[in-house]
């Protein structure tokens, strides 16, 4: 759990640093729909990307899968698929059930936020 927290910001400061006119990694989702600096897909810093609907998925050089879907407000939000889908895609995939990972979110209230049933962003 705090694995794909600490990709996603890894992802975060990659992406932005390959495009510094972005505040924040939300904004990328505005950039790709007006059809400037970036495509659909791509790569970025050292991050391949798709967007998808209300989201993108950046894949690492070794295969690490962050995938995020970002709020009206620009803010980064996912939930327990993509947490599982970062977990088997990692060097070592790591396979946890709902069960458990539902556990883990709510172990980690302090720093994460459901924002709506079953979908969280990082709190601050």
């Amino acid at each position: 759990m705090l694995g794909y927290v600490d990709a996603l910001n890894a992802v975060d400061e990659a992406v932005r640093a390959a495009i510094p006119s972005l505040e924040r990694l939300g904004d990328v989702l505005g950039l790709i729909r007006s059809r400037r600096i970036i495509s659909r897909s791509g790569q970025v810093g050292t991050y391949f990307y798709t967007v998808h609907g209300a989201g993108c998925r950046f894949v690492s050089d070794d295969g690490t899968v962050v995938d995020v879907d970002f709020a009206a407000n620009g803010s980064e939000i996912f939930d327990l698929w993509r947490l599982r889908c970062y977990g088997l895609s990692l060097p070592e995939p790591l396979d946890v059930t709902d069960q458990n990972l539902q556990t883990a979110v709510r172990s980690l209230q302090s720093l994460l936020t459901e924002v709506r049933p079953g979908w969280f962003s990082i709190a601050g």
